[in-house]
């Protein structure tokens, strides 16, 4: 079992290397074919940067492990962002993260474990897989802050995210995909509309539910098509 303790160890030990490599990513006009570890390239429409490891049968992984989500917020976005004239405090940011945080973990659990689907586990096996999730460049428009007064905000998005998903055997600690993708929230198409934070948890969450899906998808689909080689093997 990974307690508290290794796991924040791991993420801090991993951040400089999930902002580097998701950074180059974004700047690159040409994604290279083979990354710095040695996953592949997948061509890939749901997302902006797929990197698979060849030869791996992710059939084989029936339950899974998640990290704890780091969350980072966009350069200079608690410089450039402000609520009826008063800027976010510190303490203010980490609660936004840690909210994130858990909206994140709780809605791929959900969404992961949905109809019999794929059990959140706690403990290492041949056929756990294990996620480290991270969402970095956050940047939210109108952030739900206390302020003096009665203040009304009207945006046209709630914001914007990048998803940087790592997946790992959960036992040999092998790297095995790569995912990394940014999204909008909330997007209105140009009109304006009050911001508040009930919307903006919404607006996350329904990108974070469309992230947990598009994983739940390509697990299932190589499952079935396990199921079918299976069947007609016999």
């Amino acid at each position: 079992m990974l307690n508290n303790g290794i796991k924040q160890s791991i993420i801090i030990l991993a951040l400089a290397l999930v902002l580097a490599v998701a950074v180059s990513l974004s700047a690159q006009s040409s994604k290279p074919e083979v990354s710095f570890d040695g996953l592949h390239l997948h061509p890939d429409k749901d997302v902006a940067a797929l990197y698979l490891k060849p030869e791996v049968e992710f059939s084989d992984y029936t339950r899974f492990m998640m990290l704890d989500t780091y969350v980072a917020f966009r350069k200079n976005w608690q410089r450039d962002t402000k609520v009826a004239g008063r800027r976010v405090s510190n303490k203010e940011m980490e609660k936004i993260k840690h909210g994130v945080a858990e909206l994140f973990q709780q809605t791929f659990k959900e969404q992961m474990e949905e109809d019999d689907g794929y059990p959140l586990v706690e403990i290492a096996d041949d056929n756990v897989l294990l996620l480290r999730p991270a969402i970095i460049d956050l940047d939210i428009t109108a952030p739900d802050i206390p302020v003096a007064g009665r203040v009304t905000n009207y945006v046209a998005s709630t914001g914007a995210a990048t998803m940087y998903l790592e997946l790992y055997d959960s036992v040999s600690g092998e790297i095995l995909a790569r995912i990394v993708d940014r999204r909008r929230m909330g997007d209105y198409g140009g009109t304006m509309r009050w911001s508040s934070s009930v919307s903006n948890r919404a607006d996350a969450s329904r990108l974070f539910k469309r992230w947990a899906d598009m994983l739940r998808k390509g697990l299932d689909e190589v499952h079935e098509e396990a199921y079918k080689t299976d069947r007609s093997a016999g």
